[in-house]
């Protein structure tokens, strides 16, 4: 009965954590997505480093094992496609050079002084 109620209590939190945190998230403007976004990575390494800590904690039982190495493989990929969109997106802010206007050659720049 402890467990049931336990297992129903963690579930509706994560259930409430997730809706929470998508109406957050969708109500932040286009400006503020990447410096959240690198927050956010941050916070994951953290979580990533406690996953290790535990797995190294984590006794004999195998299942145990196998749900924290699953669980750290999640939380890498997390990270590093974070990582990613963060770089791709703070490359789109980056000014791009003129592709329309063409560099004078130096012949093109000596016939123009010349008399």
């Amino acid at each position: 009965m402890i467990l049931a109620s336990t297992l129903t209590t963690n579930l509706a939190i994560l259930v409430l954590a997730g809706f929470i945190g998508f109406v957050v998230i969708s109500k932040v403007p286009n400006t503020l997505h990447t410096p959240l976004m690198s927050g956010t990575n941050a916070i994951h390494g953290i979580v990533l480093l406690g996953g290790l800590l535990i797995i190294g904690l984590a006794g004999n039982g195998a299942f145990n094992k196998v749900i924290l190495v699953i669980a750290i493989t999640f939380g890498t990929i997390n990270i590093v496609g974070g990582f990613l969109v963060t770089d791709r997106m703070l490359e789109m802010f980056k000014s791009k050079p003129d592709r329309g206007k063409k560099e004078p050659d130096a012949t093109e720049a000596e016939e123009e002084k010349a008399p």
